[in-house]
């Protein structure tokens, strides 16, 4: 997939990984670059196509869609996090991290999918997409495993009309959700630079940090072990 030249799209661009991802995609010489968020006039990016998209309200969703000619790069980034358990008093939030992170991305692929033939999907997952780590945050893991198998899924079924489908899991980057969390991180700019890396080059999984791939590579082990060692299975 190249990127110069193209017609790029990105959810939740106002900041973090979104902005860095907007920011990326101008540098690299996309011919335009869309640039998305509930509210746009916050998003201050210089090149960009600021448009309003709540990937969790179908009308704005048709509306963005109908605003955007052909595309060729779909970046699903945006994505909450509430610190929701499983088993609190109830599951709103929960409901709330499903509805943005599983149906949200699921919903402006479907929208978007038919023009992105040749071109390609990028979903932002998580390392908590192959773990639970704590109980405050077991919603949101759940939701981004749920992207993960979307993820795979949508692969299969639009590699008819060659739509590269590539997911970028992490677990540590330097954005308001992990601003609580006195831990190194790697800058946005870095992630997401091996995330268009990778997409150029035609992987289907970018594993951007050591906790991540540890994370990755404990799967195929007994999950007694693992979960025995957090948290320094993950920085080991």
């Amino acid at each position: 997939m190249q990127i110069n030249g193209s017609t790029a799209l990105v959810t939740g661009a106002n900041r973090g990984l979104g902005k860095a991802f907007a920011e990326a995609l101008v540098a690299r010489g996309a011919t335009t670059v869309y640039a998305t968020a509930r509210r746009p006039e916050s998003i201050e990016i210089p090149g960009v196509v600021p448009l309003r998209l709540d990937i969790t309200d179908p009308a704005s969703i048709e509306a963005a869609a109908a605003e955007v000619g052909e595309l060729g790069i779909l970046v699903n980034n945006a994505g909450i996090s509430t610190d929701a358990p499983l088993l609190g008093p109830d599951v709103e939030n929960v409901r709330k991290e499903f509805d943005t992170n599983f149906w949200g991305t699921l919903n402006v692929t479907r929208a978007f999918a038919p023009r992105l033939a040749g071109g390609a999907i990028l979903n932002v997952i998580s390392a908590l997409s192959w773990y639970a780590f704590a109980p405050a945050s077991n919603g949101y893991a759940a939701s981004k495993a749920a992207m993960w198998s979307l993820t795979n899924g949508v692969r299969l079924e639009l590699a008819d009309q060659k739509t590269q489908v590539t997911a970028l899991a992490l677990a540590i980057a330097d954005t308001d959700m992990m601003a609580g969390f006195d831990i190194p991180k790697l800058p946005p700019h870095e992630v997401v630079a091996q995330a268009l890396d990778g997409l150029e080059a035609g992987q289907l999984e970018v594993v951007a940090d050591k906790p991540t791939a540890n994370v990755k590579a404990s799967l195929s082990r007994d999950p007694a072990l693992f979960y025995a060692d957090i948290p320094g299975s993950l920085f080991a």
